[in-house]
């Protein structure tokens, strides 16, 4: 395992690229050195051999001006400086020394013709040298990544786990993929462990939630279903007008449960049921939700008016579709007064209008305002808006003072 924290693995990994790419370098330069020396040598050895038998002289002192190279005298009048000069036409370097009486110079002339390279030659060394720098920068950007990589190999490790876990679909066991104890004691074995007991805590409370939702849908759908029957046998007795009431009261209270109860265990559940898939109509849905939410009407002079401009197919969840579209018909139907319809509810291809109005004068005009709460609106319209977004549905409230409108698009 790793002995060294990750920010020593990192250190070490840098000193150890810098180390070789200095010692590259160094023997670069020192190589560098020595073929020039022995480049030059060579050029010298060849300028002579080419003279012989007669040895060129190179290298001549001159103590006066008078004696030096026609080239070089007028030069030499101005009185110049100690020290080194090049003319390179002349191809000559010439070097400025005390001379024997104090008041004149003395002169060597180094003559460097035939001995120096010519201009297509430094072309090829520049060439050289630019592949020789090209060729240590792309082995230390090599050796970099290499050794960088090496360096973070636990993160990266650990980054390609934690990917290759479904989020969405998270299993009791997903935890242990992580398994700290391969990182170390290490910072990244710290952020390791960190995560695998996150990820132990997410899944006991998804296995606590499944069990959650499977016992709830049974413990509660049971004295529902119960509940219904007896209504259905109570309904077949002799009973007043007031015992009717009271069953009619009853059984709406009943279904009002049914459907908050689905509406919460279709929001419990973090796994589908097979269902999301489904194709289904929208409109019979729709009539299905009039016909249970008819009764809010009773007693209103409200009309319902339907335009069915197309008949739409959705692919999603049949239930949860039709927990929206009954609570968008409820809301509209509960919020709508004695003598304020029209209800407007628009079908088209890939939206359904929901409108009611909510004040009766029709020549009151207020700013019309966009919500996606469910204040003021009753509880049901946060449980469309969170249905929705499950399921990849847009939905939008406007509303003012006048009417309330709803648009779910799918």
């Amino acid at each position: 395992m790793y002995r060294h924290s990750l920010r020593k693995r990192v250190a070490i990994a840098f000193a150890m690229c810098v180390a070789v790419l200095s010692l590259a370098w160094g023997f670069a330069f020192f190589a560098a050195i020595r073929l020039t020396e022995d480049h030059v040598l060579q050029r010298q050895l060849e300028h002579a051999a080419k003279s012989y038998p007669s040895m060129p002289m190179s290298i001549r002192e001159y103590d006066e001006v008078a004696s030096l190279p026609e080239s070089l005298r007028e030069w030499a009048q101005t009185n110049p400086e100690l020290g080194l000069y090049e003319f390179s036409s002349e191809e000559l370097h010439v070097a400025v020394i005390p001379g024997g009486n104090e008041q004149q110079h003395a002169f060597v002339v180094f003559d460097v013709a035939g001995i120096e390279a010519a201009s297509s030659e430094d072309w090829w060394w520049l060439l050289v040298i630019v592949v020789a720098v090209g060729t240590l920068g792309s082995l230390g950007f090599g050796l970099g990544i290499v050794v960088m990589r090496r360096a973070i190999a636990p993160v990266a490790q650990l980054a390609k786990t934690v990917e290759d876990i479904d989020l969405e679909q998270l299993s009791e066991e997903d935890y242990k993929r992580v398994g700290s104890n391969r990182f170390g004691d290490d910072e990244v074995g710290l952020l390791a462990e960190t995560i695998e007991k996150t990820l132990e805590r997410i899944s006991a409370f998804v296995a606590r939630e499944r069990y959650f939702t499977d016992s709830a849908s049974h413990e509660l759908r049971t004295p529902i279903t119960v509940i219904i029957g007896a209504l259905e046998l109570l309904e077949h007795s002799e009973l007043s007008v007031t015992d009717v009431k009271a069953l009619d009261r009853v059984r709406r209270a009943t279904l009002d449960m049914k459907t908050t109860i689905e509406m919460f265990l279709c929001l419990a559940r973090e796994t589908d049921d097979g269902l999301y898939d489904e194709q289904f109509l929208v409109m019979p849905l729709v009539s299905n939700a009039i016909d249970q939410q008819h009764y809010l009407l009773k007693g209103k002079m409200v009309d319902v008016d339907i335009e069915q401009l197309a008949n739409p197919k959705v692919c999603g969840h049949p239930q949860a579709f039709s927990i929206v579209v009954n609570n968008l018909v409820r809301n509209a139907f509960e919020h709508t007064l004695n003598g304020q319809g029209p209800i407007t509810i628009i079908i088209k291809e890939r939206e359904l209008f929901v409108t009611n109005q909510v004040s009766s004068d029709p020549d009151e005009r207020h700013m019309p305002t966009e919500v996606s709460s469910s204040h003021g609106y009753g509880l049901g319209l946060g449980i469309v808006q969170r249905l929705c977004e499950r399921n990849g549905w847009s939905f939008l409230l406007h509303a003012d003072e006048a009417c309330v409108a709803t648009r779910l698009s799918w």
